[in-house]
């Protein structure tokens, strides 16, 4: 039995819930500049032992990686000319792919690293809405430890994630510790156990036009409703301040707009 709360979400029967996944794709996104990196250490830890725990569970998962160091010009371009060149979309579009993302940074001078937040801050609103998001922070001095809560937690609340109640940080003293391993393997089975579930899929396809959307954003959104509004069309962007494409000039209209 069901039951509908006023003013709340119609109820979604089980049996209507998204098919448990069988492949995962995860992102890593490392903001390491230096090589080796330990920040892309960290991150290649957790990617693997997340990889290892979705396997036990009969998930076969991929890995794609998303260095920030080569795209610091491009990063800087976006934030500057207000769109992201060709690299940086190819990274934007990997992320609204992904179905869970690792993220991880340095910490410099009591903060997140600089390029870590402005990547960050050229993404769309609603890219990672729902997604899982596991946090994970290295830096040369356990002083820095409380950066991974105090502010990428907040940070990637903001962006209305999925994130992980497990943190990881690694201070240089951390990495020869059982400790480390110990919490490696322990947000790591959170991952795995929050990719299984399919939440995220489930949050999106029943709750997704709740939330607030940016015409032309890169946002992976899931199959469209009949009262879904697709806001990519030729009318759609022209109503927000965009042009219509040459095409539609040419007789060539979108097929949402021609049924109009």
């Amino acid at each position: 039995m069901t039951v509908n709360i006023p003013g709340s979400l119609p109820a979604v029967p089980p049996a209507t819930w998204t098919t448990l996944p069988k492949r995962a794709r995860l992102v890593v996104l490392s903001a390491g500049v230096s090589d080796p990196s330990s920040t892309r250490l960290l991150a290649d830890r957790l990617a693997q032992k997340s990889v290892e725990q979705l396997h036990r569970a009969g998930v076969s998962a991929m890995v794609d990686t998303i260095e920030l160091g080569p795209l610091a010009v491009s990063i800087a371009h976006a934030t500057t000319a207000g769109f992201p060149d060709e690299q940086l979309q190819k990274a934007i579009r990997s992320l609204a792919d992904a179905d869970a993302v690792i993220a991880a940074t340095p910490v410099y001078k009591a903060g997140t690293s600089g390029l870590f937040k402005s990547f960050v801050d050229v993404l769309d609103n609603d890219l990672l809405v729902a997604k899982p998001i596991l946090l994970a922070a290295t830096a040369g001095t356990s002083r820095h430890a409380l950066v991974v809560d105090d502010q990428m937690r907040q940070l990637f609340a903001y962006m209305r994630t999925l994130t992980l109640p497990t943190a990881v940080f690694a201070a240089p003293e951390d990495w020869g510790s059982a400790e480390l391993g110990t919490r490696i393997e322990r947000a790591a089975n959170e991952l795995a156990a929050l990719v299984r579930s399919g939440a995220g899929s489930l949050i999106t396809e029943q709750a997704w036009n709740s939330y607030q959307h940016e015409f032309d954003s890169n946002a992976a959104r899931p199959t469209q409703g009949s009262t879904s509004i697709d806001v990519n069309t030729a009318l759609m962007r022209l109503a927000a301040g965009g042009a219509i494409p040459r095409s539609v000039y040419d007789g060539e209209v979108d097929s949402d707009d021609s049924a109009a």
